[in-house]
């Protein structure tokens, strides 16, 4: 069956322009200060050894599996320590797509995704350097992913998702062309039948019933745009009842029976 998969109202999402990267391998004598602060927002990403950065007048230690966005236009200093200070810089034209991530901004924070976001960020250098067709556009792509690694592992930290529920939505959708029983869904989950419940409500803002209707109408609407199967087969191909049942649902759903939606 048809299911339309589109961003719909979320399709709006900040995006930033890369601009430049920088791979420093710093020790003591390597000292920078910006009295106007940084021209464009910035993201250190340190790999080894510590730095310091000192913003306004508030002390930042970048120690090695960390990364730290910087704001524009903030005084700034920055330094190594204890000689020894591996670090990228990457910086870019809005915090925008940060915020929309919900990514702290002004704040140090660890991640167990560090080889992950080196092996990016030396594929945003090696693409510079090679310049292919397209290469600012993979630039821009692959800061996108840096960004993106690191609002997944904050939000896994900061409420762990459940892969048994990723697996049961993606079961629902390749099935849903044949009959699926709730306690079905429940015994492969292994949870509870009343955790079951809360963590599907939670995830999709629906109970079980509601979420497989809304497709199956999603899928029949799709199904008389697109073919000239008659609607007593569209029912049946989805489990519905009868088509009475059918219609007085999609009508309920749509304003308007199946018959009259193919008409129009």
């Amino acid at each position: 069956m048809d299911i339309p998969y589109s961003l719909g109202e979320k399709s709006v999402v900040p995006l930033c322009k890369f601009i430049s990267i920088w791979k420093v391998q710093a020790n003591d004598t390597y000292q920078v200060t910006k009295s106007a602060g940084f021209a464009t927002p910035g993201l250190f990403i340190t790999y080894e050894g510590n730095g310091v950065i000192t913003l306004a007048d508030d002390r930042y230690d970048l120690y090695p599996g960390s990364f730290f966005f910087v704001k524009e236009t903030v005084p700034c200093t920055y330094n190594c320590e204890n000689n020894n200070w591996k670090f990228y810089f990457i910086d870019f034209s809005s915090l925008d797509m940060a915020h929309f991530l919900n990514l702290p901004v002004g704040e140090i924070l660890s991640t167990a995704k560090l080889s992950e976001a080196l092996q990016l960020c030396e594929k945003i250098i090696e693409t510079l350097i090679a310049q292919p067709t397209g290469y600012a556009y993979s630039a821009n792509i692959l800061l996108q992913e840096v960004l993106l690694l690191f609002a997944r592992e904050q939000s896994f930290l900061a409420a762990p998702n459940h892969n048994e529920m990723d697996r049961i939505l993606y079961f629902i959708h390749k099935n849903l062309n044949k009959p699926i029983q709730i306690d079905e869904l429940v015994q492969k989950s292994g949870l509870s039948r009343t955790y079951f419940f809360a963590r599907f409500r939670s995830m999709t803002g629906h109970s079980p019933s509601s979420y497989m209707l809304k497709l199956k109408l999603e899928s029949a609407k799709v199904s008389l745009e697109t073919t000239n199967l008659p609607i007593k087969e569209i029912a049946a191909a989805l489990h519905f009842y009868d088509e009475f049942h059918f219609s007085k649902l999609f009508k309920k759903h749509y304003g308007m029976p199946p018959s009259v939606f193919r008409q129009k």
